[in-house]
């Protein structure tokens, strides 16, 4: 049996998101990067336009190896530019390669929807004007954003250092900083490891909690109509997308 294929574009810098996809996907799937170039430092709105310049050509060499679905994965780069920029990017992907795309800021979003979820508490490795961007770009998708709270020591020395944080450190930021009023959590950037963290906070905080890369392989995964190949993971797993 040949395996389904899931194509990813991702930060030059990012090594979370790889190690995610592993994590969860069975042998059934395999997984296939392509990175785009961003530099290191404090995240600006230029090295994301830096990072995306490339998007169309490196998307198209993704696609030679025959994807059957590809996920953009970096959750500010697909909103940092507002409401619908998140459609564009999809959309430049999908009329290049013909090949679906999946991206990050949607696929959470359809995640709290599948979850019947509209107030959301959300962390961050964002410096602040990422967060507000984050905040404006969630509420035009209908959530209530509770509040954004950024861990200023993931970046503290770069933003390459964020896929270094030890997990621990996100879970006790998440506990300490979780809105009360909230009905779920959502832990933001492809490169945190947020993930690795699910199951305890959803223990701790007894609401379902979202990362970027759960739900970037959740819904990759409802594309290819394969999520029967990965291990569940956090009460996402259990839910349907919206139709």
């Amino acid at each position: 049996m040949v395996p389904k294929r899931i194509g990813i574009l991702i930060p030059s810098t990012n090594t979370s998101v790889e190690a995610d996809f592993q994590r969860l996907l069975s042998d059934a799937v395999t997984v296939h990067s392509e990175r785009l170039y961003i530099p290191d430092g404090t995240m600006t709105e230029a090295f994301l336009d830096l990072m995306n310049q490339d998007l169309q050509d490196k998307a198209a060499l993704l696609a030679t190896a025959k994807m059957d679905v590809i996920a953009y994965a970096c959750t500010s780069g697909s909103f940092y530019r507002g409401a619908a920029w998140d459609e564009q990017v999809r959309d430049t992907i999908e009329q290049r390669t013909g090949v679906p795309c999946v991206t990050t800021s949607a696929a959470v979003s359809k995640a709290f929807q599948a979850l019947d979820v509209r107030a959301v508490s959300v962390m961050t490795p964002y410096p602040d004007w990422t967060n507000q961007k984050l905040a404006q770009y969630y509420a035009a998708q209908g959530l209530d954003v509770k509040g954004v709270h950024g861990d200023a020591r993931a970046a503290a020395e770069g933003h390459r250092a964020i896929n270094d944080q030890d997990p621990a450190q996100i879970e006790q930021f998440a506990r300490e900083h979780f809105d009360r009023d909230a009905q779920a959590l959502f832990c933001s950037c492809t490169a945190w490891r947020s993930l690795e963290c699910v199951a305890a906070l959803e223990a701790c905080l007894n609401v379902p909690v979202v990362t970027s890369n759960q739900a970037t392989i959740w819904a990759t995964l409802h594309a290819i109509g394969s999520l029967g190949m990965a291990t569940p993971t956090g009460r996402l797993f259990g839910a349907q997308p919206a139709q």
